[in-house]
């Protein structure tokens, strides 16, 4: 690891469908979560339920954020506490390797805030909190900072998606059935998600890969939420 807490530099492990419709299902759930890889690649989701003030981290089995797959990481790490609505990271000295908020070393205790990288040995962690549920305005918000898309663009990608979102399927819609929901003909869905292909930068994948891989991304740009749907 170096010296700011990073762990050494790895090829991304591209999301699964599985992934995706985990991720759907801790944000809908409401409450903050952390989620990563463990060593073999896999995605781990932590939820860190309102009804517990203080989690423990470490490599003990029992430990709530139970990280055994890395050795860099101490029995007894670090803990998590919740202070009033808000949850901290606190380090006392109690690692032998230390705790990391985007790169910083914690010394004590450290707020935490959405999208802040956590990092324990060569493991890191994204602290995700949904928050209550947004108003139009705040979701109109978020969007801007997203991929821009025509409204048009935008009824199909979340009629791609709906089945991800809805866990019915482990498979994105069908032309048809996007054709159905937005009211467009088969060949004007093609014609929408070949812009939406190359908007997302997908015109080189294997044409049995360009769908999946577009759900997924967008709901990793944020580009479709599951309060779109």
């Amino acid at each position: 690891m170096s010296n700011d807490g990073t762990p050494p530099a790895a090829s991304p492990v591209p999301r699964t469908t599985a992934d995706v419709q985990a991720l759907i299902a801790a944000e809908r759930g409401g409450q903050p979560f952390l989620t990563g890889r463990a060593q073999d690649g896999s995605q781990v989701v932590f939820l860190l339920a309102r009804d517990r003030w203080r989690l423990t981290v470490g490599r003990k089995p029992d430990s709530d954020i139970a990280l055994g797959w890395d050795v860099e990481v101490s029995r007894a790490h670090a803990l998590l506490e919740l202070i009033g609505d808000q949850w901290t990271l606190v380090d006392d000295g109690l690692s032998s390797n230390g705790s990391y908020v985007n790169g910083q070393r914690v010394v004590g205790r450290q707020r935490l805030r959405q999208g802040d990288r956590l990092c324990f040995g060569t493991t890191q962690l994204l602290f995700r909190d949904p928050g209550p549920p947004e108003s139009e305005a705040t979701r109109r918000d978020a969007r801007s900072t997203a991929m821009p898309l025509t409204p048009m663009q935008r009824k199909v990608l979340i009629a791609l998606c709906r089945p991800l979102n809805d866990a019915t399927s482990a498979l994105p819609a069908t032309n048809k059935q996007i054709a159905e929901e937005v009211f467009l003909s088969v060949d004007a869905v093609k014609a929408q998600l070949r812009l939406l292909f190359e908007r997302f930068g997908l015109g080189e994948l294997a044409q049995n890969e360009k769908r999946v891989k577009l759900a997924q991304d967008a709901f990793a740009s944020g580009s479709v939420t599951p309060r779109d749907f």
